[in-house]
């Protein structure tokens, strides 16, 4: 027996010294030294088997760190979140399916649970009925993995405080290491407009990308202020929040800069139970104003000229052009916006498929709000995540969505005003100020399909989910 036992590493040894030998063969004879990653993500599942918490928090921390790679010309991929992704969707699906308790009876019959299978439902009938079916497929199975890794495994994961402690410092500890390295590229260049993205690349796409993870992982060091008791340790996360803050003026993206406004006034309206209602009113205006704006084709109002929309390399110029709307982005956006809403009467209920609206919207683009840029060879979407659920999902999609939206809203008021624990208290109200930052920037942009402020979606379910049950099983409650 005894022989056995010590023979156990020998062999472990043994066989992962092979693999590795044959890839590193393997690599050399066929060129391709990506084989030689072979044994060490065997290595990785082997460990990941043993402790799958271990695997969830390597991802979290990959995910600043992360940067987009191409294989060829038609496949790219995130390195190395998207294999991580991969790993830890099928580890704890495996890790469900083989223990069949994991997942408690309050979590499959949680509303949050309920609605995200209405969302997740419609969007395989908004698949079947796409108009390029193989393009939504590798969607649907993106999605899939994405919930897998941002919703299974931290709801599996995140059973007390010492968890959502430890996820939220790999994650903001990985951000702030981005942070500095950026700032000092920056510096290096003057802190200038034109070199900003150059300054975040190669781990994230460009400034709008990096400011928006950056923004939403703010109200975390907040919190961890509020926290710590250590004088030693506030003043040191006081640095990092102004470093951060720093970091977010120098990012040169508006849509964060107003994301950190909006997380200010959610702070506000949650502890006055007012974030429910700002909600709906913000739908009710935004729908008022697409009415006013196709009401006798007032939207033509705001046609620019084609030769004087020009990308500023100087910031100051650059928010005088938006306030004109002689900037070259926001003039390609209200170019995108007509079309995307011209795209809707086509097919209001089931959209031209997920995934699928650079393949279907320039047909319906107007030449009035045309621009130089309108080729978009980065084959970039709508640049409004509501607007891209329509057009591609259609007005089912959209409900649903918002649906969950103001869900997840009244889950992190509700959760804040019942919870007496210190700890679930702050981390509802993040979770809360976190959603209303990522609504904010995806009035602007797409980035609920990214790796970065996509997958900090998700997690904000699964933490109200995780806090809700925590708190109820404490029975950690105030009259509500």
């Amino acid at each position: 027996m005894k022989a056995a036992v010590l023979n156990k590493p020998i062999l472990l040894f043994g066989v992962f010294a092979g693999l590795f030998l044959a890839a590193i063969t393997a690599a050399i004879l066929y060129d391709s030294y990506f084989l030689m990653g072979i044994p060490f993500g065997i290595l990785l599942l082997y460990a990941g088997w043993l402790n799958p918490s271990l695997v969830f928090y390597g991802l979290l921390f990959s995910l600043p760190l992360s940067f987009e790679y191409n294989f060829s010309s038609a496949l790219g991929t995130d390195i190395p979140d998207e294999f991580l992704m991969l790993l830890t969707s099928g580890l704890f699906l495996v890790y469900a399916l083989y223990n069949r308790k994991a997942i408690r009876h309050e979590i499959k019959t949680h509303p949050l649970i309920f609605l995200l299978t209405i969302l997740f439902s419609w969007m395989l009938v908004a698949i079947l009925f796409s108009t390029h079916p193989l393009i939504s497929v590798k969607y649907g199975l993106a999605k899939t993995w994405y919930l897998g890794a941002f919703l299974l495994a931290p709801l599996l994961v995140f059973t007390n405080k010492v968890s959502i402690r430890n996820a939220a410092r790999l994650l903001a500890g990985s951000m702030l290491l981005i942070t500095l390295i950026a700032l000092v590229r920056h510096g290096l260049t003057g802190f200038s407009f034109a070199s900003v993205n150059e300054a975040v690349s190669p781990f994230f796409r460009n400034h709008v990308n990096y400011s928006a993870m950056l923004v939403c992982l703010l109200p975390v060091w907040f919190a961890f202020y509020h926290l710590t008791k250590n004088k030693v340790q506030r003043w040191f996360i006081l640095g990092v929040i102004g470093l951060s803050l720093a970091a977010l003026f120098f990012s040169y993206a508006r849509g964060a800069w107003l994301a950190l406004l909006a997380g200010g006034m959610a702070f506000l309206l949650i502890r006055k139970r007012k974030l429910v209602n700002a909600y709906i009113l913000f739908i009710l205006l935004a729908i008022a104003a697409v009415f006013w704006l196709r009401h006798e084709n007032n939207y033509l109002r705001f046609a620019h000229n084609y030769q004087r929309t020009i990308f500023h390399k100087d910031f100051g110029d650059h928010l005088v052009a938006t306030y004109k709307l002689k900037d070259v982005s926001t003039a390609e956006r209200f170019y995108r916006w007509i079309a995307g809403v011209r795209m809707i009467s086509d097919q209001p209920l089931t959209g031209f498929g997920p995934n699928t609206f650079y393949d279907n919207y320039k047909p319906y683009g107007v030449p009035a709000f045309k621009t130089w840029v309108s080729d978009n060879p980065e084959h970039s979407t709508v640049h409004n995540y509501f607007l891209l659920m329509v057009i591609e999902q259609g007005y089912p999609g959209l409900f649903f969505f918002l649906l969950l939206l103001g869900a997840m809203l009244w889950y992190a008021q509700h959760l804040w005003h019942r919870t007496m624990d210190p700890f679930y208290k702050i981390t509802s109200m993040v979770t809360g100020v976190m959603l209303v930052m990522i609504i904010t920037v995806n009035c602007l942009s797409d980035l609920i399909e990214t790796d970065k402020v996509g997958s900090l979606f998700f997690l904000c379910l699964s933490l109200l989910i995780a806090v809700d049950l925590q708190t109820r099983k404490n029975k950690d409650v105030n009259a509500d």
